[in-house]
């Protein structure tokens, strides 16, 4: 058989070639070129993804989970029929290849394609049980939260400014009581009218210290008692009939994987209060940090039937891997899609054209976040910068890769991600920094594999190269016309060896300042501007 499927990692080192698809083993494989099959076969799992998302949106269930949204930092959903794709490729090969799956619900799916031969298959029950145990406490805990909050805030009902312009925000801790916002800069400073409402993502306590300001209300305050005491019950329980067998086993681990976390209670928390909030505010607009989220579509498709008009602002970045950012991921299309998509930048445009938002439907209004602060400077003989993923595994292939590399000629700079860190030790012209990126010393290229620190680096004229980690996907947030050299390890060498040239990008041009005078319009006066929106 051209691949034998095992799930015991002890037979899995016996075979001459290898695949392992578990972040613990990716080590252990030795096919050439697995990295970056594995991302091509992501890229083109994408209609298999949309299409199965779209059956089960239809579901009921359906609007309390990620994976029908196509939702790629939320759901591994992609990787999953990734994989399927590399073992199918594998298996119309001459040679045998040892596959090793400890994934219960993926190593049912491979079982099933033509020319694998599958040895015994992981246990499901046990891991299928302690999945739900964990997902009932989170979520129980979720509700005792929203009950407190829901207390803690109650004042925050009254006193309400009616058919006011708002904006919706997330819990940010850079947000304050002074008139700043994480995601909107310093509009509550500019527009005295603008009133602030806290996602149910932000706790109680900040939600009080934000509303000191006396413009800012927390939504968990529109909750209902007893909505809480159904969000232990909240789950997605999708219904694969109809579906290829492959692809409903991989349906059935997305559920488990969600129903092992408390999401789909608080989707259901939030959906409440912000249904009982619009009934009773009836906003004339409001913008919030949009990514199309289940909340989001149910949040549009409310607040436009209240006659509120909805702005969702593209605060932060929308590569080609972003999925769910888009009509093409809803069913009901431009529905649920807000009214108008407010972009921080016109880099944007063409990868939100290309997921189906029409350009009469996008207007470019200003940065708040991306593109802003301080970029590193480039020198020809310069340190290599090495911004480490989020992601550990990921995180410790980089560090592999680059170590060796290392010289008096090619100096590295390491940094971890500052919410990931990652022990990094130091030896000859390998040196870990915490300094801030304008602070670092110049640099002859940037490597990266996820974030936003590649785009930082191209602002800044800095050859950069996107790492392609073996076992994963690290997902490609760059906007189009933006792309940059995508290299596995074993090409690592090469590419810093034969360097592009550097490329001059105007920040202020990609992401331009806040457009003030297009801020006022939408929030205050509930008017389009009248300037063409695709400028």
């Amino acid at each position: 058989m051209p691949v034998i499927l095992t799930s015991d990692p002890v037979a899995f080192e016996s075979f001459a070639r290898r695949v392992a698809i578990d972040a613990e083993l990716a080590g252990k494989s030795n096919l050439d070129g697995l990295a970056g099959m594995l991302e091509q076969a992501f890229n083109d799992a994408y209609m298999s993804w949309r299409d199965t998302a779209l059956f089960l949106q239809a579901q009921p269930s359906a609007s309390l989970a990620h994976m029908p949204t196509m939702s790629t930092y939320a759901s591994d959903f992609g990787v999953m029929l990734a994989w399927l794709r590399v073992v199918a490729d594998l298996a119309g090969k001459p040679e045998t290849t040892g596959i090793c799956c400890r994934d219960p619900w993926l190593f049912r799916a491979l079982s099933l394609l033509p020319s694998v031969q599958a040895g015994k298959a992981p246990g499901l029950t046990a891991k299928r049980c302690r999945f739900f145990c964990r997902g009932v406490l989170a979520r129980s805990v979720a509700a005792v939260r929203c009950i407190a909050a829901r207390w803690r805030t109650r004042a925050h009902r009254r006193d309400n400014q009616l058919h006011a312009g708002w904006l919706l925000v997330y819990g940010h801790p850079e947000s304050n009581a002074r008139g700043n916002d994480a995601y909107f800069g310093n509009l509550m400073d500019e527009m005295v009218s603008l009133q602030r409402l806290m996602h149910t993502d932000c706790g109680a306590a900040f939600a009080l210290q934000l509303a000191t300001d006396k413009r800012t209300r927390s939504l968990h305050a529109w909750g209902r008692y007893a909505t809480a005491l159904t969000m232990p019950f909240a789950r997605w329980r999708p219904d694969v009939t109809g579906l290829d067998a492959k692809v409903a086993w991989l349906v059935r681990r997305a559920a488990a994987v969600e129903g092992s976390g408390g999401s789909a209670a608080m989707t259901r928390w939030q959906i409440a209060c912000h249904t009982a909030w619009l009934h009773d505010i009836q906003p004339r607009a409001v913008s919030w940090p949009w990514e199309n989220h289940p909340w989001e579509r149910d949040f549009v498709r409310r607040a436009r039937a209240s006659g509120a008009r909805t702005l969702g602002y593209q605060h932060t970045v929308v590569g080609r891997h972003m999925y769910n950012q888009g009509a093409e991921a809803n069913l009901d299309g431009l529905q649920s899609i807000p009214d108008e998509i407010l972009l921080n930048g016109p880099a944007f445009r063409a990868d939100l054209r290309a997921r189906g938002i029409p350009d009469e439907r996008m207007s470019v209004v200003g940065a708040y976040r991306v593109g802003a602060g301080a970029l590193p400077r480039y020198a020809a003989d310069g340190a290599v910068f090495l911004a480490l993923s989020n992601n550990p595994a990921f995180a410790a292939q980089m560090v592999r890769a680059a170590r060796p590399l290392a010289s008096a000629e090619l100096p590295f700079v390491v940094k971890d991600h500052p919410l990931s860190p990652y022990p990094v030790s130091e030896s000859a012209n390998f040196s870990y920094t915490r300094a801030p990126l304008a602070e670092l010393p110049p640099l002859r290229a940037l490597i990266y594999c996820t974030g936003t620190t590649g785009l930082q680096g191209l602002l800044a004229g800095i050859p950069t190269i996107r790492f392609v980690p073996d076992g994963g996907i690290a997902l490609d947030i760059l906007p189009h016309g933006m792309q940059v050299a995508s290299v596995p390890a074993a090409e690592l060498a090469k590419t810093l060896q034969d360097l592009p040239a550097p490329m001059a990008h105007d920040p202020a041009e990609m992401f331009p300042p806040p457009d003030l005078a297009k801020w006022r319009v939408y929030l205050e006066t509930h008017a389009v501007p009248t300037e063409d929106s695709q400028t």
